[in-house]
């Protein structure tokens, strides 16, 4: 077992919200004291914006709250990726079927399809709500961004609360 968990998160196409919450968890876990305790990163179900750096408006909605993203590198989530991977957290319901799917061309399917969950599914007042998809502000206006980033964070919260024990702390 590495001595990191590996979770990645994963939308459409890893320019908006799977960057967005990679940056989140990295600066949460870094305040809790876990930095070193958890490898992060982001993909997208396709391949539309491989190569590319994550949307400016995401960016900006990320600088305006005071983090600081590093320049980011867009890719697709593939069935070997699960290999690498402890936790693959979906963006939504549609990335988690598609990810489901994906799992079973995975060199261990039962795991992979044990390593996914949805990001909202940490968030308590998400899952009250039953809103459990975080929506895609591409065509959106910059509020949208904001609005996505403030469910990330929140749901954030939840998920360094949930993987506490996983993590061993010296």
């Amino acid at each position: 077992m590495s001595d990191q968990l590996r979770v990645c998160f994963v939308c459409t196409g890893n320019i908006c919200r799977s960057p967005t919450a990679e940056v989140v968890l990295r600066k949460q876990a870094e305040a809790a004291g876990l930095g070193e305790l958890l490898l992060v990163d982001s993909a997208g179900t396709g391949p539309w914006h491989a190569g590319h750096d994550m949307d400016p408006r995401a960016r900006q909605a990320l600088l305006a709250r005071g983090y600081h993203p590093e320049e980011h590198v867009a890719k697709q989530f593939l069935a070997a990726d699960f290999d690498e991977r402890d936790l693959v957290l979906a963006i939504d319901t549609g990335h988690l079927a598609r990810l489901s799917r994906l799992a079973l061309l995975a060199a261990d399917p039962d795991e992979a399809v044990a390593s996914l969950s949805l990001l909202r599914s940490y968030d308590a007042s998400a899952v009250l709500g039953g809103e459990l998809d975080i929506p895609d502000p591409y065509y959106d206006d910059a509020r949208g961004f904001e609005e996505v980033l403030d469910q990330v964070e929140r749901a954030c919260v939840g998920l360094i609360e949930a993987l506490r024990p996983r993590l061993s702390v010296a």
